[in-house]
């Protein structure tokens, strides 16, 4: 198997306001977008960020539409701290605070409008 490209995508009630979100605090650049669909990147991410909406007739297999419940989408950044001021700055709602676990995992989560968990976390 040769792997081309990967994707990670998230069935959301509005995917317009989850790709502003991430595009707004988090960096990502949009690729295509059409109803119910928008695709969003980032160059040193490695995977691509697609939000479609909840009930697309075209989403398969029928079990999984829906909304995202138990997802995370982790993103490893240098300075955990900085990231931490700099999301407060700019009012993103925070869920998890800033927090260090036992085996040296530095982290913080937010919840973008359609209830997405965007965690940032920083080995220590």
């Amino acid at each position: 198997m040769r792997v081309t490209a990967a994707a990670i995508s998230l069935n959301v009630a509005d995917p317009v306001a989850s790709a502003k979100f991430a595009q707004d605090h988090f960096g990502f650049t949009e690729d295509m977008a059409a109803d119910g669909f928008v695709s969003l990147s980032r160059p040193d991410t490695g995977f691509n960020l697609i939000y479609l909406r909840t009930g697309l007739e075209t989403f398969r297999p029928d079990t999984m539409k829906g909304d995202v419940h138990g997802v995370l989408v982790a993103l490893v950044v240098d300075d955990i701290d900085a990231e931490y001021a700099r999301i407060q700055a700019e009012g993103v709602p925070i869920v998890t605070p800033l927090q260090t676990e036992p085996w040296g995992e530095r982290f913080l989560q937010v919840a973008d409008p359609n209830g997405v968990i965007i965690q940032l976390v920083q080995w220590v």
